[in-house]
């Protein structure tokens, strides 16, 4: 439950990072002084107006996943009394804000300002449209298995919660994994490194660290159906399908 912090924090500053890069493409804003200086710091180059549209679609995409993330602690999943170690809350509140800044720096200081909705609309490119659609596509996934858990938890009628102990997961991609919510997380930054053009290397480092970081908690939570539930299905990987 200590995560709905996590997401109300990135909820507000992704939002704020998103309004003020809107701002500064379309008003005749600009970025602030400490963007300005990171930039300098990283050497950062000229980029094309498509490549500003593909920085602008992941901080938004990056937006909507937290909005619904929030949505889904505060209105569909069910928590155990678990607590967080003070060291991991302190590094998730860092991280969420880290992340929508890596996307804003990706962007470079001379920004041409007064574009138009109608000029930004002729910048779409293929892998813009492969990237929303995977981020999409994971979304539904990582909810319908979200509600599958909380379900676990609930009365037939789903209104009132009955118990706060672990059951066998199943339905969606919890017949192939132990652990299909992690495994679409990791999809949903890749569909964000896809929207970026795949070439963004400072976007692949933090899907190699989403990837790590969900592998190591499907790891995990694997064995602990395994050790708690003789009869748990074998077939099962912990993380993604067929693989690991």
């Amino acid at each position: 439950r200590w995560f709905t912090h996590f997401y109300v924090v990135s909820v507000l500053w992704n939002g704020f990072l998103l309004i003020w890069l809107f701002r500064a493409e379309f008003l005749g804003g600009s970025l602030t002084s400490w963007i300005q200086h990171v930039h300098h710091a990283l050497g950062r180059h000229s980029q094309t107006d498509t490549e500003h549209f593909s920085v602008l679609m992941v901080l938004l995409l990056l937006w909507l996943h937290s909005c619904r993330r929030l949505a889904e602690c505060l209105w569909t999943s069910v928590f155990s009394n678990g607590v967080i170690h003070i060291v991991q809350y302190c590094f998730g509140l860092g991280y969420y804000i880290a992340v929508g800044s890596t996307v804003l720096c990706q962007v470079p200081t001379n920004i041409r300002n007064g574009k138009s909705l109608l000029k930004l609309s002729v910048q779409i490119c293929w892998y813009h449209i492969v990237g929303v659609m995977m981020y999409i596509w994971a979304s539904l996934h990582q909810h319908r298995c979200l509600v599958i858990l909380a379900n676990l938890r609930k009365s037939k009628s789903g209104k009132m919660v009955v118990s706060l102990s672990h059951s066998v997961p199943f339905g969606d991609w919890f017949e192939r994994v132990s652990c299909p919510h992690y495994f679409a997380e990791l999809l949903i930054y890749v569909s964000m490194a896809i929207t970026l053009g795949f070439r963004n290397v400072t976007w692949w480092c933090v899907v190699m660290y989403v990837l790590v970081n969900q592998a190591l908690a499907a790891v995990l939570c694997h064995e602990f159906y395994q050790k708690n539930f003789s009869s748990y299905p074998k077939h099962r990987k912990a993380f993604i399908p067929f693989i690991f």
